[in-house]
């Protein structure tokens, strides 16, 4: 089993927002594979799958995001070398994606989360970037919506993304790392 969880807000006025990178991408997915998202109170997320690859988007808000992960990863013995968290990240430039294989939380919340709950910061990522940051404060600027031409940007990354995550199960982190970075 895989799980490959997406970081963001639930609720529509969300949706377009940049902290919600993570969810678009997991909706991208959806939407070419024909998934449909179950909600599942009991493991805090709306969840879907095709074949052994699970799609999450917790509905505990971003701040919480682990709660979800950890539920899952138990419900379904999922191990920490099958996750793949996909967020946003205020550091990557708009149009950039980033794997990385562990790290810090580099002050995303919804990472932050992950983490603690999973007790180890050796957790698969993909970041989607979302930057640069203007000069107002991070918790403004992630909650704005991307502008028109942003989201035109921002559907290509999405389009390389998806294509960077079948690459990254099938070959590795090193040569995802080597390709999409």
């Amino acid at each position: 089993m895989k799980l490959i969880a997406g970081l963001g807000n639930i609720g529509d006025k969300y949706i377009f927002t940049r902290h919600n990178a993570g969810f678009m991408l997991i909706d991208s997915i959806a939407i070419n594979e024909g998934l449909t998202f179950r909600e599942n109170s009991r493991l805090k997320c709306l969840i879907t799958n095709i074949g052994e690859y699970y799609f999450i988007k917790p509905t505990t808000f971003m701040n919480l995001s682990g709660e979800a992960v950890r539920a899952v990863m138990d419900y379904y013995k999922i191990n920490v070398e099958d996750v793949l968290i996909v967020y946003d990240d205020l550091s990557l430039e708009l149009g950039k994606i980033r794997f990385r294989p562990d790290g810090s939380d580099g002050g995303h919340n919804g990472i932050k989360s992950v983490i603690k709950h999973l007790g180890t910061n050796n957790i698969a990522r993909l970041k989607i970037g979302i930057g640069p940051q203007p000069n107002i404060p991070s918790e403004v600027f992630v909650l704005q919506n991307f502008s028109k031409e942003e989201l035109e940007i921002l559907k290509g990354v999405l389009s390389r993304a998806k294509e960077g995550i079948g690459y990254y199960f099938k070959e590795g982190m090193a040569s995802a790392q080597n390709k999409f970075n």
